[in-house]
């Protein structure tokens, strides 16, 4: 099945370069390219695609706002995958929050950048968990816990706390596996199930919200950490 990517970048060689690196990989198609974020939103719109790579920093409209605006009107499954020259920030925390699927530094080296958007199309982790983890714990550390959060992580089993910790830890599926003593296929089920019920898209979601509900802290509170 062919991935349809849409590029978002305000420079057209930067733009026009992750384009053709991708254009000749045989399961990879890029349907549209855009310079700001509004046209990233109509763009979009018009092409429906699978994978959006998207740059954070852009005039009129950045790819923040962008990113937030194509994920709530969506009714199609698309990922994003968020672009950036630098090194993880705030911005590319928002981006987290907002639904983006994970980040890559522009720099990426060219052969690893369809891989990127493989993974990112079938739903796995882009970068090793850790990564991410790191950078959502840096931000997530300064705001207060949001209490609409915590309340559904409330209603969570201990069973599937435990699992949305593992993964917050960075911890893969076959990891889990072992940590809990369950089998690999019962923790898959855990993790959709997460996914289904707080109504996130992906692992980097799950990450996120066990942050920002004060799971990990109060994880880490009570194993003395």
């Amino acid at each position: 099945m062919t991935i349809r990517v849409v590029v978002v970048d305000d420079q057209a060689l930067v733009r026009g370069g992750f384009a053709m690196v991708l254009g000749q990989q045989d399961d990879l198609e890029v349907v549209g390219q855009a310079g700001t974020g509004a046209e990233a939103i109509e763009v979009a719109r018009a092409t429906r695609p699978d994978v959006i790579l998207m740059d954070i920093r852009m005039p009129e409209m950045d790819g923040l706002e962008a990113t937030a605006r194509i994920l709530a009107e969506a009714d199609w499954p698309v990922r994003v995958l968020i672009l950036t020259t630098f090194e993880p920030d705030a911005y590319v925390y928002e981006a987290l929050r907002a639904g983006a699927s994970g980040f890559i530094l522009k720099d990426i080296p060219p052969e690893e950048l369809p891989v990127a958007v493989r993974t990112v199309a079938s739903g796995g982790a882009l970068l090793a968990p850790s990564i991410t983890r790191r950078l959502i714990g840096r931000f997530a550390q300064r705001l207060a816990v949001d209490t609409a959060t915590a309340a559904q992580a409330e209603r969570l089993t201990e069973r599937e706390r435990e699992v949305l910790l593992a993964v917050a830890q960075g911890a893969s599926n076959t990891e889990i596996s072992g940590e809990l003593f369950i089998g690999a296929a019962t923790v898959k089920s855990h993790v959709s199930s997460l996914l289904t019920k707080l109504d996130l898209r992906d692992r980097t979601q799950l990450v996120v919200f066990a942050y920002e509900s004060g799971l990990v802290d109060a994880a880490r509170r009570d194993g003395g950490a």
